[in-house]
């Protein structure tokens, strides 16, 4: 026997209580499980926290950019280069610390290196700004300029070619700024004795003690270097630049906004060496 229909009283309960409350059965079965909105919201946190340390990771131990403020590297470097810089190379170094950690090689002649300047009190606003410039000497070797041609341990080091079209200024002149190099002065060596008074294109003999590097611009006429503010502790090191990854010419552009308008193209890309 076939069973009679059912009735509306025989509709299920959780239905009724639907459409007392203004609402549908189905829209009842759809609503979002508490929590869920929470849940996401935390996943979301967790993905920007996890970029930020990546982020913070790779610029702390692997790779920094670093801008070109100054002319003092030309050619090598421009102004408005912008350079990546490989911390790993030499040692990443600990932020807020005086740890340095091992790298997989050590600063050698030659090398174009990225440093905490010793401190330079002609300039309290920013007494140890991060520079770039060559290692020209390390421990143990003796130093000095005659007539602004460079010697390392006696043997004349002539600037190359692309370097020597910088144009040559009187570098007679003195500045106390200089001074620093009297305590590490030699006389009675088979390089001669230091001059009385140091200048920019003659001073030294000095030797480079342990523990510390020499550096010069490859602009050497115009190049606020070693000469002015001494010897780099080796902890001060921060890297070796790697390459140009963008370049614009920011020194004398006589286009409007030359970060757009006259961008370097033939230098993205270009090794450091």
């Amino acid at each position: 026997m076939a069973s009679a229909p059912k009735s509306k009283s025989d509709a299920p309960t959780n239905s009724v209580a639907a459409l007392r409350g203004g609402k549908s059965a189905s829209n009842t079965s759809n609503a979002a499980p508490k929590g869920t909105s929470k849940g996401s919201t935390w996943e979301n946190i967790k993905a920007v926290l996890w970029t930020l340390a990546i982020f913070l990771f790779i610029r702390t131990f692997l790779f920094e950019a670093y801008r070109i403020p100054s002319g003092s590297m030309i050619p090598t470097l421009l102004v408005g280069d912008w350079l990546f810089v490989n911390k790993l190379a030499y040692g990443p170094h600990v932020p807020g610390t005086e740890i340095n950690l091992p790298g997989y090689t050590d600063p050698k002649r030659g090398d174009v290196v990225v440093f905490k300047s010793p401190y330079q009190y002609d300039q309290p606003e920013d007494p140890h700004p991060t520079l770039v410039k060559r290692l020209v000497a390390i421990a143990g070797d003796t130093v000095y300029m005659r007539g602004a041609l460079f010697h390392l341990n006696g043997t004349p080091q002539p600037q190359p070619d692309a370097m020597r079209e910088n144009p040559r200024a009187d570098g007679s002149f003195s500045v106390p700024l200089f001074a620093w190099q009297k305590q590490h002065e030699i006389s009675g060596s088979r390089f001669g004795n230091p001059p009385a008074v140091p200048t920019l294109d003659d001073w030294g003999p000095l030797v480079i003690p342990a523990g510390y590097l020499f550096m010069l611009g490859d602009n050497r006429y115009d190049s606020k270097d070693g000469r002015y503010w001494g010897l780099v502790p080796r902890e001060n090191v921060r890297g070796r630049p790697s390459f140009v990854y963008y370049s614009y010419n920011a020194q004398d552009s006589d286009r409007a906004l030359p970060f757009l308008t006259d961008i370097r193209w033939g230098r993205i890309g270009t090794a450091i060496r």
